[in-house]
């Protein structure tokens, strides 16, 4: 079993609990805890923690699914709320491993990993803190074999063999995953130029290699779009775990009518065989067993799985269903603490989706955090903060519904044995009109109150601000080099769709040009200059001093806006190779000019709206066509008015 459960807990409705075989013995010898990158001490809390508190489920969890003597070990404690605890892995003759350094929240998550496992029964336990009692919430015996044990079989049609079912606890998993896949310092600009670096990282992914086979060694490539993203994450999940993934082809919304969702599938549906043969053969593989067959038919599958099936099938439309529509592959949550963990989705009102990575509450000193990452066309995967520029939100039901959303978890029906997406009634944390009943406006202030309970002081608020514009600024940097390079190869001019297509097109210019993203920015630079605005008018929002107006904190804030603005810079690549400086403040006055710079034909210099006759412009070598120029000058008020057109 690879989950332990507490007696007592409340069973929420969703799939019965079955294990997914995810649990497994500990390997240990050289032991470390589990982190990807050293997180700096979080500030301290508002209020004192409830350190005693119940749990609520709690899961361990070893990977590999097998653990190996002399190989690598990983152990992670996941629970529902909360509590103070250490965990600890021991085995007899060999060393007793703990940690107390508690991840996420929530779920809350600690990890133990081993380097090289001795072999043997360890002892695996999530025990209160000792000021709690020290008694302990869950144990687990975990075996580390002295050899190798054979992957799960290769089915001969579907790409997975279905061993177990989603859970409460496998979702806290789930969650802890993703948060542990991208977790970095906050001050760190977190970008990866794919997916596949990520997954690639063992101190990243505590499911590398889980299933023994060396699946994570074999190259395969998975560099998903914005859409593509939050799938391919909750494929390779279930993929690893051998639980079911579902997934439906949706429309993209036109003419006035919101997207819809059709033809649902399912990892146990026939897939095509791949006829390639494997170069070796592990030992183990025997290709006339019935339920096995060489590995690397497996992996090979997974990819073209991620590289055609699944890239073919879904897009942005489907995170902009209607909010009560029952036929699609997420589901919209409460506003809540609980409700936006990591491996929620936000979709846009235009298409553009992230996945919730990470929360980081409220301390003394700054506001609370909300930590997305998403996928652009170029391949790359890059993490944001909540702000009204990366996460737009709009109610027009010729839109869809926008907003927070969870995937609809999969269970096989006991009356038909297919396999089918939860109801609203078996959704707990289901809410079809809390994100929308208070509009554009209530919503952003509901999300103020939930990641910042107590009132903000003004000017932690504004740094906040300025550091969410400076994050997408430096993330465009990345966009409109890929167009340099793209310029540079010397391939002929990306042809330039007609109309709103420019914000949707496939080939170069889906992968160069950055529409979606200038508009994006165009926003957060808005909302930057209107932060002094707000304060001034929501001042029972903002923990305002006492012997000060609103107004005069007003022009303190704008005062120091203006200052941050003049100090914070970064650097782009010219034409030439050369480096060049701008300030924020270079960006804000050049507005106009990044309300046509997203087109990749254009030498890096436009792009960044440096005056014609200036010194920075006078590496600029190439131009966009004349009539893609004059296109632009017509889609010109879209990006000035700040406004998407609708699709046609």
């Amino acid at each position: 079993m690879g989950a332990v459960f507490l007696a007592g807990v409340a069973a929420c409705a969703r799939p019965a609990r079955e294990s997914p075989n995810g649990g497994s013995p500990l390997p240990i010898a050289q032991a470390s805890t589990l982190a990807p990158t050293p997180t700096p001490a979080p500030a301290p809390p508002l209020a004192p923690a409830p350190a005693c508190a119940e749990p609520g489920d709690v899961l361990l969890f070893a990977s590999p699914e097998h653990p190996v003597r002399d190989r690598p070990l990983r152990i992670i404690a996941v629970v529902d709320h909360l509590v103070d605890a250490d965990l600890s892995a021991s085995v007899p003759g060999g060393p007793a491993l703990s940690t107390h350094e508690r991840h996420g929240g929530p779920p809350y998550f600690w990890t133990l990993q081993v380097d090289a496992a001795r072999g043997g029964r360890w002892r695996v336990a999530l025990a209160r803190d000792a000021s709690c009692g020290g008694a302990a919430l869950a144990t687990k015996d975990v075996v580390v074999h002295p050899y190798a044990l054979p992957p799960p079989g290769t089915p001969r049609t579907s790409l997975w063999l279905t061993r177990g079912a989603w859970s409460p606890s496998l979702e806290n998993l789930y969650s802890a995953w993703i948060q542990h896949l991208f977790e970095a310092p906050l001050d760190e600009q977190l970008t990866f130029t794919a997916l596949h670096d990520v997954l690639r990282n063992p101190s990243r992914n505590f499911l590398f290699g889980h299933l023994g086979a060396a699946e994570d060694e074999q190259g395969i490539v998975i560099r998903p779009d914005c859409a593509d993203l939050p799938y391919f994450l909750r494929a390779y999940f279930a993929f690893k775990l051998g639980v079911p993934l579902g997934w439906s082809r949706c429309s993209r919304g036109e003419n006035g009518v919101a997207p819809t969702c059709t033809d649902f599938a399912t990892s146990s549906d026939p897939f095509p065989p791949i006829d390639d043969t494997p170069q070796t053969l592990p030992p183990w593989a025997d290709p006339n067993r019935e339920r096995s067959g060489p590995w690397e038919m497996n992996v090979k599958r997974l990819g073209e799985f991620f590289r055609t099936t699944l890239a073919d099938a879904v897009q942005s439309g489907a995170g902009r269903t209607p909010a009560d529509d029952e036929t699609s592959d997420y589901y919209p949550v409460r506003l809540s603490v609980d409700t936006l963990r990591p491996g929620t989705i936000f979709a846009d009102p235009y298409g553009h989706v992230l996945v919730v990575a990470q929360r980081v509450p409220q301390s003394t000193s700054e506001g609370g955090l909300l930590l997305a990452v998403d996928g652009q066309p170029d391949g790359t995967v890059a993490r944001k903060r909540f702000s009204r520029g990366n996460f737009l939100f709009a109610i027009d039901p010729a839109l869809g519904s926008a907003g927070f959303k969870r995937f609809r978890p999969i269970l096989r029906d006991r009356i038909t044995g297919k396999l089918r997406r939860l109801g609203r009634d078996e959704l707990p944390d289901y809410s079809a009109t809390e994100q929308y009943a208070g509009g554009v406006e209530g919503f952003y202030d509901r999300m103020d109150d939930v990641l910042s309970p107590a009132p903000l002081d003004p000017r932690q608020a504004l740094l906040e601000t300025v550091q969410a514009l400076e994050e997408q600024v430096k993330t465009r940097v990345m966009s409109v080099d890929n167009g340099r390079k793209y310029l540079a190869s010397g391939k002929p001019a990306a042809d330039m769709p007609d109309g709103a297509r420019i914000f949707e097109a496939n080939g170069d210019w889906e992968d160069f040009s950055t529409p979606s993203r200038d508009l994006r920015l165009l926003i957060a630079i808005d909302v930057a200059r209107a932060l002094p605005g707000r304060v001034a008018r929501r001042p029972e929002r903002y923990a305002m001093p006492a012997d000060k107006s609103a107004d005069r904190v007003r022009g303190e804030l704008e005062a120091q806006l203006s200052k941050e603005l003049a100090e914070r810079t970064f650097r782009y690549v010219r034409s030439d190779g050369s480096e060049w400086e701008l300030k924020l403040k270079d960006v804000l006055e050049r507005q106009a000019a990044l309300e046509v710079a997203y087109n990749p034909n254009d030498c890096v210099e436009v792009r960044w709206g440096a005056p014609a006759s200036s010194s920075e412009a006078s590496t600029c070598r190439r131009h966009a066509p004349a009539d893609q120029v004059a296109r632009m000058e017509e889609y010109r008020a879209w990006f000035h008015e700040r406004r998407r057109p609708p699709r046609e």
